[in-house]
Formats: C-alpha cells, structure tokens, sequence
C-alpha cells in the first residue's frame, strides 16, 4: 500500500481533472498563510474544517420549510445541505471539475442561516432595520440580514471563538455567491449554485407530498412532462441536462426548457406551499418570538455571550443579530421561554 501525499493528489488533480477545473494548487490561498497539511489538499481541508465546525452541527436542528415537523423524515437545514452536496458532486464528477471544493463550498453554503429558515431571515432584517432606522433614519427596505452574507462572517470571524475557519479564497467565495445576482468565481462554486435549487425545488416537493400538502397530480403538468413524475426523476433529468448544457457551452448551465420547467416548479412551491397557511401557520410566531429576542438582547447588551461581542467591527445590533443567527429553533425557543414566560407556566 503506497501513501499519497498532497504532493501526489495535487499531482493526480493535473492528470485527471478537466483544464477548466479550480486546481488545489492554483488556489488563491487564504487570509491567513498557514503551512499545507503534508496529506490534503487545501479544499480536502476546508470541508473538514467546514464539516467539524460549531455552525454545521447545528444545521441538524434548523428549520428547511416545515416549522418544528411532526414526522421523522422531513428535512432539515443539515439534510437539505448533505443533498446538495450530493447533487453538487454528481454534476461536478462528470464534467471533470474539483470535487473537494465542489464538497466544501456545498457544505458550508447554508452555515449563515437563522432558526426557522427563511421567515428568521426576514426576522432578522427588519429587526436590525427598526433599530437602525431609529438611530440613522435608514431605508427600511434595505435587506440588512442575509444568510449568504452570515455565512462568510460565521466562516471568517466568528467560528473558532473569533479566528475563524481561515478557507481558501475559493470556498468563501462559492458560500458568498451560492444565492444573489453574482455568480461564484469558480465552476464549482456556480454548480453548487445550482445544485441548490434542483435539491430545494425537488426535495420540498417530496416533503409537502409527505405531509399531504401537495400531491403530484397538483404539480404544474407542463413542467412535471419535462422533469418527470418523481423526485428521484426529476432529479435526474436536471443533473443529466446541467452535464450536457455545462459541457456543450463551457460554463454551468442548464438548456432553455429545462431550465423554464424547474423554474415553474419554483413559482407553484411559492404561491402553494411556502406561502401557505397549512405548511407555514407557526411562522408568524417565529417571527414576533425573534424580534422580540433581538429587542431584548439589544437593551441588555451584557447577557450576549462573549464571544459575539468582542469584534471591534460589530455594531450592538450586528452582535445581537450573530447571537441569534445562531440559534437552533429549539434553543431560541427555550430562551424565549425562559425569558417571556413565567417558570410556574412552562411546558406544563
């Protein structure tokens, strides 16, 4: 048995990678210079770091789309983003691009994401904006809190009690760019893109079908005869057109049709599922239970732990904000418990 080294494996990268591929050795380092582990690359690195961070493991207790599921199978943040990472690489193995980096950043793209998923978000952003327009009179339509955004200051700063996991310029940047009008430097990173939406518009189907919410008759017809009548289908159908698309232009893509049809799928989730009261009734007490945390957190400063409060550039409410950002749904729960409800009155 013969040990490869990271030598060797950077060496393997040249002969067996596509020319387009994001090289370990071609990386634009970090911020920080450290010596190169003798054994791995520097993305084999970077997902292990992503993987055993404080901020992973807590992905196994927040929110996908149903608050607080009754049911062992719906999915959570850390399900949805093993998913990704796993439909991410399928796309990534045949085009003959970096499948360490394409794992790292598909690891790490949802670390910056609030309890209860999207409605903290927006929890979040107009809590900061309340206080921030109090103070400066700013625009209350500005987006102050977004979970791509979290995720590169959890990443660079706050994991590690403030040094930060220190990745490679390449892994931030495909966590920075997975969501928003900029793409990723790198092809991997713009595949984990859009690994992102194939996991989320197929997989939340599978949920909402699960809890009876949807059926896969309702699904818009068109679109289901483009992708296929099952998750598993329509799974493939993407991974399979986002290969040839990909390969045929030299940049990630998927073709015209499908791409329209995926699309399609997207808008019937919104106007019928994440908007709906059945899947989403427990959302309007998500959202008064955070802003009323930050609130909280914001005229009693000192009960923020340490470790949120000791970067010089973090504003009180950028410090309440990564505080809570932070939170599992349980745990944000049973803080707001033991803050707002009587101890005699607890889960009696």
């Amino acid at each position: 048995m013969r040990e490869n080294t990271r030598l060797d494996l950077e060496k393997l990268e040249h002969e067996r990678l596509s020319p387009d591929a994001c090289f370990s050795d071609s990386s634009r380092g970090r911020e920080v210079s450290e010596e190169p582990d003798p054994l791995r690359t520097c993305f084999q690195c970077d997902r292990d770091r992503i993987l055993h961070s404080k901020s992973f493991r807590r992905l196994a207790h927040k929110t996908q789309v149903f608050l607080a599921p009754e049911g062992d199978h719906y999915r959570t943040r850390l399900i949805h983003t093993l998913e990704v990472s796993q439909v991410a690489r399928s796309i990534a193995r045949p085009l003959g691009l970096n499948e360490d980096l394409t794992e790292a950043i598909s690891l790490g793209h949802d670390l910056g994401h609030t309890p209860f998923g999207h409605v903290g978000e927006r929890a979040l952003s107009h809590a900061i904006a309340r206080h921030r327009c109090l103070e400066e009179g700013d625009s209350f339509q500005h987006r102050f809190f977004a979970h791509n955004e979290q995720g590169v200051r959890i990443v660079e700063l706050l994991e590690r009690g403030g040094k930060g996991l220190n990745l490679s310029f390449e892994v931030v940047d495909g966590i920075h760019h997975h969501t928003g009008a900029v793409r990723a430097s790198t092809l991997e990173g713009r595949v984990v893109s859009l690994a992102d939406r194939i996991a989320y518009v197929c997989h939340d189907i599978d949920d909402a079908e699960r809890a009876g919410l949807l059926s896969e008759r309702a699904l818009p017809e068109a679109a289901r005869l483009v992708l296929g009548g099952s998750s598993s289908e329509r799974i493939e159908t993407m991974v399979h057109d986002v290969v040839h698309m990909s390969s045929a232009t030299g940049d990630i893509r998927m073709s015209g049709p499908v791409w329209d049809a995926m699309m399609e799928m997207r808008s019937f989730l919104f106007a019928n599922l994440y908007s709906r009261g059945d899947a989403k009734w427990e959302e309007p007490k998500a959202y008064v239970m955070l802003g009323e945390l930050f609130d909280h957190f914001m005229t009693h400063l000192e009960e923020v732990p340490h470790e949120y409060r000791m970067h010089d550039d973090g504003s009180p409410e950028v410090q309440v904000a990564d505080f809570i950002s932070g939170m599992t749904d349980r745990y944000a729960i049973d803080l707001y418990e033991s803050l707002k409800v009587p101890r005699s009155w607890r889960k009696r």
